[in-house]
């Protein structure tokens, strides 16, 4: 009789044990990729910050206009622009502009 308990005892245990090893298996995924998508937030919020700072006033825009484009933006008034109902239509080759 004593045996017979022992043995199952020992069976409850390993059972249970089973049990816990794959419940804390399934936190650790979940832990695992909350904290992926918390770092992939941080990072975007990092970014979006940095970008922020760098394009927030208009004088850094002027520079980095300057730095990287030159004069190569310029203003075109409407009445200059033509308007493309058809992209067939285009001779592409009587034209300058491209």
């Amino acid at each position: 009789m004593l045996k017979k308990l022992f043995v199952l005892i020992i069976i409850l245990l390993i059972i249970s044990t089973t049990f816990i090893k794959n419940y804390t298996k399934k936190l650790d995924e979940k832990i695992f990729t909350i904290r992926e998508n918390i770092n992939y937030l941080n990072n975007i919020e990092q970014l979006v910050l940095l970008e922020h700072n760098y394009l927030s006033s208009p004088d850094r825009l002027i520079e980095l206009k300057h730095l990287y484009f030159e004069e190569e933006f310029e203003h075109t008034l409407a009445n200059n622009l033509e308007i493309i109902s058809n992209i067939k239509s285009l001779d592409l080759k009587t034209k300058n502009d491209f």
